[in-house]
């Protein structure tokens, strides 16, 4: 059998019931605190009125100025001498050195042989130039002349043609107010045959302008020119009313 089995006596607890009174009493002395406390938080508090205040100061003693004391005396100090300006006179600008004279050149020597040479040159073209205007002068004197003459000639041709194509017009001029003028291109043949007859310009009356027309064609062939060198295949053949 074993020894845990058996059973043991039971042994007394030493100071239980002095645990258990001293326990109690802690709780009544706890109780009796929280209830006694809570009782005397519940009272309502007591006012305490504090009224502070301070005596106010003496007012303040007046600030007595001390009198300032005089100005001092203004110093009086000695007018400064004038002195005189110095007169300091201006050093004289040396005169600049004069240079030294140039050297003359030496003319060139003259080459007379050249200097003839060219002369001759100059009145050989001198000379030339003279001849060609004189020339041309003549020229143009002579072709003044010709074209003065062909202008003539062809004039008097001319003349001759309108006097015969005058001769052969049939119109009634007092029929045409004024003098007007009609210009007519002809063709002509060196034979003087009339080829055509153009109107260029209107007299402003279709009878004179298909008069003039009928008589150039009756003309033909026309008169040749003296010379014959200044024949001309068209004509400008211009016709008046009054003219004779």
């Amino acid at each position: 059998m074993s020894a845990l089995a058996l059973p043991f006596p039971g042994r007394e607890q030493p100071a239980l019931g002095r645990s258990v009174a001293l326990s109690a009493i802690m709780h009544c002395l706890l109780f009796a605190v929280m209830f006694y406390g809570v009782r005397f938080q519940s009272h309502p508090p007591v006012a305490v009125t504090v009224e502070l205040w301070e005596a106010q100061p003496p007012p303040p003693a007046p600030v007595v100025e001390a009198p300032k004391p005089p100005p001092p005396a203004p110093k009086v100090e000695p007018e400064p001498e004038m002195k005189k300006p110095e007169i300091v006179e201006a050093a004289k600008p040396k005169p600049k050195p004069k240079p030294p004279p140039k050297a003359k050149p030496e003319p060139p020597k003259r080459d007379l042989a050249l200097e003839k040479r060219m002369r001759e040159m100059a009145a050989a073209e001198t000379k030339q130039l003279e001849q060609q205007r004189q020339e041309q002068s003549l020229r143009e004197l002579i072709a003044r002349q010709q074209a003065d003459a062909t202008a003539k000639a062809l004039a008097t041709w001319t003349d001759k043609i309108r006097a015969k194509v005058r001769g052969n017009i049939i119109f009634d001029v007092a029929q045409l107010p004024g003098n007007p003028e009609a210009i007519f291109d002809v063709t002509l043949l060196p034979t003087g045959e009339v080829l055509t007859a153009r109107r260029r310009k209107s007299s402003g009356h279709a009878g004179y302008d298909e008069a003039v027309e009928r008589a150039i064609l009756k003309s033909s062939p026309l008169p040749k020119p003296e010379p014959a060198s200044l024949f001309q295949r068209q004509l400008e053949l211009k016709f008046r009313p009054q003219d004779k």
